[in-house]
């Protein structure tokens, strides 16, 4: 007979869930205050662009409000909040028709924070003129190499959760994010060893 786990870290408590599924307004607040830092970052990272990051977070916390239901009791909570961030930020792409960012386009007085302890080549870059020059190379990336890089190394996410995140098979992810530090560490070379 096996022991039961423990819920894990960022599992809602029953409770919890009961009060964001009744709609209550202090519940939702609470849900907003822990975790829209993480996905203001996420989509930042993605859009290299502060105000619109601000715009889909919102948008982020309005779905995950119309659609808590879809929340499964005892699941982690930031795997599904950063797939509705996902959706929520290709749905935006897809209505605006944007074209991708280039060089040029990318704003000047972007910075970019790494939280993992895993060495990287977005790790290597720690000046802040050094950290505008690694978020312009992120938006060189294509997207979904660009979300891969982001989920591993500055969210920590594990392969398997990017690859449900992204809808793909855990070795996909892996290739992903590999290839993505490939292309960083090329367009980062003048930038520091990240050897």
């Amino acid at each position: 007979m096996s022991a039961p786990t423990d819920p894990p870290a960022d599992a809602l408590a029953p409770e919890r869930l009961e009060r964001l599924l009744a709609g209550e307004e202090s519940a939702w607040y609470d849900f907003v205050q822990e975790y829209e830092g993480r996905m203001y970052g996420y989509l930042y990272r993605l859009e290299g662009n502060s105000e619109d990051a601000l715009d889909l977070t919102q948008e982020v916390f309005y779905r995950a409000w119309r659609s808590i239901r879809t929340f499964r009791s005892g699941e982690r909570v930031l795997p599904w909040l950063y797939q509705v961030a996902r959706n929520t930020q290709i749905e935006s792409h897809r209505r605006k028709q944007l074209q991708r960012f280039s060089l040029e386009e990318a704003r000047e007085d972007v910075g970019f924070e790494v939280t993992s302890v895993a060495r990287s080549p977005v790790q290597a870059a720690e000046s802040a003129d050094a950290q505008d020059r690694v978020q312009r190379a992120l938006l060189k990336l294509p997207a979904e190499y660009r979300e891969a890089v982001v989920l591993r190394f500055v969210e920590d996410l594990p392969y398997e959760e990017i690859a449900q995140i992204q809808g793909v098979a855990v070795g996909t992810a892996k290739s992903r994010v590999f290839r993505a530090k490939e292309q960083l560490a090329e367009l980062l070379a003048d930038v520091a060893d990240v050897n």
